[in-house]
Protein backbone atom coordinates (compact mmCIF):
# COMPACT_ATOMS: atom_id res chain seq x y z
CA UNK A 1 0.00 0.00 0.00
CA UNK A 2 1.22 3.23 -0.94
CA UNK A 3 1.98 6.62 1.56
CA UNK A 4 -0.58 8.56 -0.26
CA UNK A 5 -3.51 5.23 -0.17
CA UNK A 6 -2.74 4.65 3.59
CA UNK A 7 -2.94 8.68 4.26
CA UNK A 8 -6.73 8.39 2.50
CA UNK A 9 -7.47 5.19 4.26
CA UNK A 10 -6.73 7.05 7.89
CA UNK A 11 -8.67 10.23 6.56
CA UNK A 12 -11.70 7.80 6.14
CA UNK A 13 -11.42 6.06 9.27
CA UNK A 14 -11.01 9.24 10.88
CA UNK A 15 -14.06 10.73 9.53
CA UNK A 16 -15.93 8.02 9.96
CA UNK A 17 -15.27 7.84 13.59
CA UNK A 18 -16.16 11.36 13.93
CA UNK A 19 -19.36 10.92 12.18
CA UNK A 20 -19.82 7.70 14.78
CA UNK A 21 -19.27 10.43 17.56
CA UNK A 22 -21.38 12.90 16.35
CA UNK A 23 -24.31 10.39 15.84
CA UNK A 24 -24.03 9.30 19.37
CA UNK A 25 -23.42 12.54 20.94
CA UNK A 26 -26.95 13.67 19.09
CA UNK A 27 -28.51 10.59 20.67
CA UNK A 28 -27.37 11.66 24.14
CA UNK A 29 -28.48 15.18 23.46
CA UNK A 30 -31.42 14.66 21.90
CA UNK A 31 -34.16 14.30 24.57
CA UNK A 32 -37.19 11.73 24.45
CA UNK A 33 -40.52 12.93 23.86
CA UNK A 34 -41.94 12.26 26.79
CA UNK A 35 -45.00 14.28 25.82
CA UNK A 36 -46.34 17.03 23.48
CA UNK A 37 -45.97 20.66 23.85
CA UNK A 38 -49.13 22.54 24.84
CA UNK A 39 -50.73 24.28 21.63
CA UNK A 40 -48.99 27.77 20.89
CA UNK A 41 -46.70 27.46 23.71
CA UNK A 42 -43.45 25.11 22.64
CA UNK A 43 -41.80 26.00 26.04
CA UNK A 44 -44.65 24.72 28.08
CA UNK A 45 -45.27 20.71 28.71
CA UNK A 46 -48.19 19.33 29.62
CA UNK A 47 -49.24 15.84 30.94
CA UNK A 48 -52.44 13.72 30.90
CA UNK A 49 -53.27 12.55 34.43
CA UNK A 50 -52.75 8.81 33.54
CA UNK A 51 -48.84 10.06 31.60
CA UNK A 52 -47.30 11.97 34.12
CA UNK A 53 -44.09 10.49 34.36
CA UNK A 54 -42.68 10.12 38.20
CA UNK A 55 -40.25 12.14 39.79
CA UNK A 56 -37.02 10.64 41.91
CA UNK A 57 -37.40 11.71 45.59
CA UNK A 58 -35.37 15.09 45.47
CA UNK A 59 -33.63 15.47 49.00
CA UNK A 60 -30.76 17.52 50.03
CA UNK A 61 -30.10 20.74 51.87
CA UNK A 62 -31.66 23.94 51.60
CA UNK A 63 -29.16 26.99 51.23
CA UNK A 64 -29.78 27.79 55.33
CA UNK A 65 -28.54 24.13 55.66
CA UNK A 66 -31.94 22.01 56.92
CA UNK A 67 -32.46 18.43 55.25
CA UNK A 68 -35.16 18.91 52.02
CA UNK A 69 -37.09 15.95 50.37
CA UNK A 70 -39.48 16.20 47.94
CA UNK A 71 -41.68 13.34 49.14
CA UNK A 72 -41.93 16.17 52.67
CA UNK A 73 -44.13 17.95 50.24
CA UNK A 74 -46.29 14.96 49.24
CA UNK A 75 -50.21 15.60 48.75
CA UNK A 76 -49.30 19.08 47.75
CA UNK A 77 -48.79 20.79 44.24
CA UNK A 78 -45.03 21.35 43.64
CA UNK A 79 -43.09 24.20 42.07
CA UNK A 80 -39.34 23.12 41.36
CA UNK A 81 -37.84 26.21 40.25
CA UNK A 82 -34.78 25.69 39.09
CA UNK A 83 -32.29 28.96 39.00
CA UNK A 84 -28.67 30.41 39.58
CA UNK A 85 -27.59 33.94 40.90
CA UNK A 86 -25.69 34.47 37.83
CA UNK A 87 -29.43 33.48 35.71
CA UNK A 88 -31.04 36.88 34.53
CA UNK A 89 -33.98 35.50 33.58
CA UNK A 90 -33.80 33.46 37.28
CA UNK A 91 -33.93 37.33 38.98
CA UNK A 92 -36.69 38.36 36.42
CA UNK A 93 -39.10 36.14 37.40
CA UNK A 94 -38.62 36.04 41.34
CA UNK A 95 -41.08 38.15 42.10
CA UNK A 96 -43.67 36.29 39.66
CA UNK A 97 -42.81 33.15 41.81
CA UNK A 98 -43.43 35.01 45.01
CA UNK A 99 -46.59 36.02 43.88
CA UNK A 100 -47.62 32.58 42.80
CA UNK A 101 -46.95 31.14 46.38
CA UNK A 102 -48.91 33.77 48.10
CA UNK A 103 -51.90 33.61 45.35
CA UNK A 104 -51.65 29.64 45.46
CA UNK A 105 -49.97 28.75 48.84
CA UNK A 106 -53.31 28.48 50.77
CA UNK A 107 -54.59 26.08 48.19
CA UNK A 108 -52.11 23.58 49.06
CA UNK A 109 -49.02 24.92 46.42
CA UNK A 110 -45.54 25.43 47.50
CA UNK A 111 -42.55 26.34 45.65
CA UNK A 112 -39.67 24.69 45.83
CA UNK A 113 -36.36 26.04 44.56
CA UNK A 114 -33.49 24.17 42.64
CA UNK A 115 -30.31 26.46 43.37
CA UNK A 116 -27.39 25.44 40.51
CA UNK A 117 -24.87 27.76 42.32
CA UNK A 118 -21.45 26.48 42.93
CA UNK A 119 -20.63 28.54 45.74
CA UNK A 120 -23.68 28.30 48.64
CA UNK A 121 -22.84 31.93 50.26
CA UNK A 122 -23.88 33.07 46.28
CA UNK A 123 -27.27 31.17 46.81
CA UNK A 124 -27.75 33.27 50.17
CA UNK A 125 -26.57 35.95 48.87
CA UNK A 126 -29.94 35.30 45.97
CA UNK A 127 -31.93 34.35 48.69
CA UNK A 128 -31.54 37.44 50.59
CA UNK A 129 -31.55 40.02 48.03
CA UNK A 130 -34.60 38.74 46.86
CA UNK A 131 -36.35 37.81 50.54
CA UNK A 132 -37.45 34.65 49.03
CA UNK A 133 -40.21 32.92 51.19
CA UNK A 134 -39.63 29.66 49.85
CA UNK A 135 -37.03 27.07 50.59
CA UNK A 136 -34.76 26.55 47.77
CA UNK A 137 -32.21 23.12 47.79
CA UNK A 138 -28.48 23.88 47.04
CA UNK A 139 -27.25 21.44 43.89
CA UNK A 140 -23.73 22.76 43.29
CA UNK A 141 -23.09 20.04 41.07
CA UNK A 142 -26.22 19.44 39.43
CA UNK A 143 -26.74 15.77 41.15
CA UNK A 144 -30.35 16.29 41.71
CA UNK A 145 -31.19 17.73 38.10
CA UNK A 146 -29.30 14.55 36.42
CA UNK A 147 -31.69 12.91 38.53
CA UNK A 148 -34.61 13.90 36.31
CA UNK A 149 -36.29 11.77 33.52
CA UNK A 150 -34.20 12.16 30.71
CA UNK A 151 -36.11 14.80 28.16
CA UNK A 152 -38.24 15.99 30.76
CA UNK A 153 -36.40 19.73 30.44
CA UNK A 154 -33.02 20.81 29.33
CA UNK A 155 -31.03 20.16 32.29
CA UNK A 156 -28.51 22.50 30.67
CA UNK A 157 -30.80 25.63 30.58
CA UNK A 158 -31.85 27.96 33.12
CA UNK A 159 -34.37 28.72 34.07
CA UNK A 160 -36.91 25.52 34.53
CA UNK A 161 -40.06 24.68 36.20
CA UNK A 162 -41.55 21.60 37.22
CA UNK A 163 -45.26 21.49 37.83
CA UNK A 164 -45.43 18.30 40.42
CA UNK A 165 -48.99 16.84 41.47
CA UNK A 166 -49.97 15.97 44.65
CA UNK A 167 -48.88 12.14 43.98
CA UNK A 168 -45.38 13.53 43.49
CA UNK A 169 -45.94 13.39 39.50
CA UNK A 170 -44.93 15.45 36.74
CA UNK A 171 -48.32 17.63 35.22
CA UNK A 172 -46.60 20.30 33.36
CA UNK A 173 -42.44 21.88 32.65
CA UNK A 174 -41.83 25.29 31.76
CA UNK A 175 -38.55 25.96 30.26
CA UNK A 176 -37.38 29.66 30.37
CA UNK A 177 -39.28 32.33 32.72
CA UNK A 178 -42.40 31.23 33.93
CA UNK A 179 -45.75 33.82 34.64
CA UNK A 180 -48.70 33.08 36.75
CA UNK A 181 -50.70 32.90 34.03
CA UNK A 182 -48.64 30.43 31.71
CA UNK A 183 -48.74 28.08 35.26
CA UNK A 184 -52.66 29.16 35.91
CA UNK A 185 -54.37 26.42 33.17
CA UNK A 186 -52.38 23.45 34.82
CA UNK A 187 -51.74 24.25 38.42
CA UNK A 188 -55.33 26.05 39.51
CA UNK A 189 -56.95 22.28 38.44
CA UNK A 190 -54.50 20.64 41.24
CA UNK A 191 -55.24 22.77 43.78
CA UNK A 192 -57.74 21.96 46.59
CA UNK A 193 -61.03 24.07 46.11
Amino acid sequence: MTTTRRAMTTTRRTYTAVAAACAVLAGCSSPDPVSDASPGDPLTRTFAAGERPALPDLAGTSLDGDRIRLSDYRGKVVLINAWASWCPPCRAEVPELERIQKKWGGRGMRVLGLDNDGSRADGLAFQKEHHLQYPSLHDPAGKQILRLPRGLVNRQGLPFTIVVDPTGKVAATRMGRVTQEQLAKVVVPLLKS
